[in-house]
């Protein structure tokens, strides 16, 4: 696990305290379930502020105002003295956002942050954090089932099955020309509004593996309509597919013309 050149999983306790908030900003899928509930808004803004930065006292209750203000809540001041339980869910998640972005970290990754939101404060939610990451120069890894969040929001897309990188290319890549089966599964599962009425979704079939008891070869060939005696005996590596990204796949480009069939 690279990280401006170090692994992550072989540097000290304190190395990577100085990585988590500084160099790395986290927000969480439950806000309710991440913020401190006995801790004011405020106190939690400021205590990075204090251990990786410096900032104490006076200068970095502004700053929290500052960062308050910059994810939209209005009023900031008085917010500071707020508990978690005061604010609603939206609000909670744009303290989430300032907490994670009040070092300016170089990386920011939302984990899932706005499932549990209805879906108009899930559309702020995710502008609010791809203008902010913009303005601040911080990438943006967007963890998520939602496909059309990487659709609006992705320009680089992993598909990951079993702990694994399935599928790896450019948002625009993967979605026009999908070369993995767990891709097509993905995209065929999802209702589009170009959709006659008596079409019918397409589900994966079969069950999620057991990641303790994997079975050798592809994680994905018990549930997979292209599986071939290879795919059971060993694990494909990704490799560079026609149409650009990488592919996991042994029957990548027998995916690729079943899609392109499909469309035409």
């Amino acid at each position: 696990m690279l990280f401006e050149g170090r692994d992550l999983l072989k540097i000290s306790d304190t190395e990577m305290q100085d990585v988590r908030g500084n160099g790395i900003g986290m927000i969480f899928q439950e806000p309710m379930s991440s913020l401190n509930p006995v801790l004011s808004i405020g106190r939690q803004i400021t205590e990075p502020l204090e251990v990786h930065l410096g900032i104490g006292g006076s200068r970095a209750l502004d700053r929290a105002a500052e960062l308050l203000e910059m994810v939209g809540i209005g009023d900031p001041r008085r917010r500071l003295s707020d508990y978690p339980h005061q604010l609603s869910g939206g609000q909670r998640q744009r303290v989430m956002i300032a907490i994670a972005l009040s070092c300016e970290p170089k990386l920011l990754i939302a984990d899932e942050a706005t499932t549990a939101l209805d879906v108009t404060i899930q559309a702020q939610i995710l502008e609010l954090m791809k203008n902010l990451t913009s303005q601040l120069g911080t990438a943006l890894m967007i963890i998520t089932h939602n496909l059309g969040i990487i659709a609006r929001y992705a320009d680089r897309l992993n598909v990951m099955y079993a702990g694994k990188i399935r599928e790896t290319g450019s948002a625009e890549e993967v979605y026009l020309n999908p070369a993995h089966p767990y891709t097509v599964g993905l995209l065929n599962s999802v209702p589009r509004l170009d959709q006659t009425e008596s079409g019918r979704l397409d589900p994966i079939e079969g069950e999620i593996p057991d990641l303790l008891n994997l079975l050798s070869g592809c994680a994905f060939q018990p549930r997979c309509r292209f599986a071939t005696d290879a795919c059971k005996k060993l694990e494909p590596m990704l490799e560079t597919a026609a149409s650009g990204q990488r592919v996991a796949c042994f029957e990548s480009q027998a995916v690729a013309n079943a899609v392109a069939s499909a469309r035409s």
